[in-house]
């Protein structure tokens, strides 16, 4: 089969790949991700390239390659995240890391490093733990590179059904952290045989990906996961470039759609222990939900979609350089914020949900979500000309991730006979949930209507999560205990599931 050369600008970047394959596949090989939230469909035009020297617009999930070509990646059709979050809220606690006990008797200076990982489905973390001391010594984060196959887990999970779409899957995941894991042991001048524990989050297919699980059953009903319980594997096992005497331990899901990420979360914002009514969301694609005491926990996946990350909104896009990211009203007129310091052209997850808050508040859009005009200019570009802007088809997508999150809030709710008021504390984990304003969640109905006050962001709580379970056999224990103690409803299948989302549409 024939090869080509295709060069990718401006960095000058170059792959070699097969004739017939596309621009999203020789992208990656260049170490580009592009932006395709659509799942290579050819729909969401994100991926919208030019092919020079003539800069030919084309999507790169459907042009396919004959021939030498030079292409150029505008900013806007890159898949970069230039906010992803690695701290976030954690618990105190003795270290007690089994690494000492039943792999190395320490002696003298020799490292003892752990790594903490959280493999999310935009994004992935990795934290290198000095486990004599618990301290973090370097993070790496980067996109995951399996966002090429689509933004959301529905796209990953319908491209895995047989063993050798799994498998590529699973070797994309598999080295993307060992390229964090040498960018760790390289900026803290490391190696990685130092590392003798990694610990693992992820949402349930995110998890079984990595552990070359089968998923297609998470794709259909009754959505059941192939496995739940907490794992401990050899690093050969599963590709890990680390000590091979090493552990790769992975935290237990609680259900099909609430993984191992969700356990994190749960045990890093102490639900577990919690006296007063505690909700703790992570508001993504697929948004997961746990609400109780340390009586009874509840969980619940909400299917938002992937509107929040930009996919689907007309001049949307993640959090980058140029993306309007906090709406205001400032005397007569309505203000913007951008990332970078740059003109505006695009809108991310933060600045919609402002950008709705402000214009409910203005009277443009009425409570059913009907928007008073065609469009509603936010930014305008140097002629004078629409920038960034809102339509009613964006409006209506918002809706429908927002009624997705609230209904199942309120179902929970239901299950346990309580109502917004009865909510103590509700607490925002996620890079979405740490940026957004919680007025703006409120005025717009995503959340419980209760005082702003009561609401927290806790930052990447699942990273922080791993991380208490790496350097922890108490905490490693308690999670275990937890993901069996949450007890995980089925939303869709609720008696007045659609009664209850058509009623969270309003805003």
């Amino acid at each position: 089969m024939k090869h080509y050369t295709v060069t990718f600008l401006p960095e000058g970047k170059q792959a070699s790949v097969h004739e017939g394959a596309n621009l999203v596949e020789a992208a990656g090989l260049a170490g580009i991700v592009l932006n395709t939230v659509c799942g290579q469909k050819g729909v969401c035009g994100k991926c919208s390239v030019n092919i020079g020297p003539q800069n030919l617009p084309v999507l790169a999930c459907q042009y396919r390659i004959s021939g030498d070509i030079t292409v150029f990646v505008p900013q806007g059709s890159r898949f970069v995240e230039n906010k992803i979050l690695t701290e976030g809220v954690s618990r105190a606690g003795a270290l007690e890391p089994d690494i000492y006990k039943n792999y190395l008797p320490v002696a003298g200076n020799c490292p003892v490093l752990g790594l903490s990982v959280d493999i999310g489905t935009t994004t992935v973390v990795a934290k290198l733990i000095d486990m004599k001391a618990g301290r973090v010594i370097t993070t790496a984060a980067d996109v995951n590179p399996q966002t090429r196959f689509g933004d959301d887990v529905i796209s990953r999970i319908g491209y895995a059904q047989n063993e050798d779409k799994l498998g590529e899957l699973n070797q994309i995941i598999v080295s993307c952290l060992n390229r964090l894991i040498g960018d760790c042991c390289a900026a803290s001048g490391n190696r990685p045989q130092d590392i003798y524990e990694v610990c693992v989050v992820g949402n349930t297919a995110m998890n079984h990906i990595f552990l070359r699980l089968p998923v297609s059953q998470l794709g259909q009903a009754p959505y059941k996961a192939f496995a739940l319980e907490a794992r401990d594997l050899r690093p050969s096992d599963v590709g890990l470039d680390i000590n091979p005497q090493g552990n790769v331990h992975t935290l237990a899901n609680i259900a099909g759609f609430v993984g191992a990420d969700t356990t994190a979360v749960a045990l890093a914002t102490a639900v577990d222990s919690a006296e007063e009514i505690t909700l703790a969301i992570d508001i993504g694609t697929n948004g997961e939900v746990v609400l109780g005491t340390k009586d009874k926990l509840l969980a619940a996946s909400c299917a938002a979609g992937p509107a929040f990350e930009g996919a689907r909104i007309a001049c949307g896009s993640r959090a980058v350089d140029g993306a309007i990211e906090a709406v205001v009203v400032a005397g007569n007129d309505v203000d913007i914020d951008v990332i970078g310091g740059l003109a505006a052209s695009s809108i991310c997850g933060s600045g919609l949900i402002d950008a709705i808050a402000v214009l409910l508040d203005l009277g443009v859009i009425d409570p059913t979500g009907r928007l008073a005009g065609q469009e509603f200019i936010l930014a305008r570009d140097a002629r004078g000309g629409a920038s960034v802007y809102l339509t009613q088809k964006d409006i209506r997508e918002v809706q429908l991730a927002k009624a997705a999150i609230r209904a199942g809030i309120r179902l929970l709710e239901n299950r346990l006979s309580i109502t917004d008021g009865d909510i103590k504390h509700i607490y925002l984990a996620g890079a979405f949930g740490n940026f957004i304003r919680p007025e703006s969640a409120l005025r717009i109905g995503m959340l419980p209507d209760v005082p702003a006050e009561r609401i927290q962001s806790v930052g990447n709580a699942a990273s922080s999560g791993a991380q208490m379970a790496l350097v922890s056999s108490h905490w490693r224990s308690l999670a275990e205990q937890l993901a069996k103690k949450i007890e995980y409803v089925e939303i869709a299948n609720e008696p007045d599931f659609q009664m209850v989302f058509a009623e969270s549409m309003r805003f």
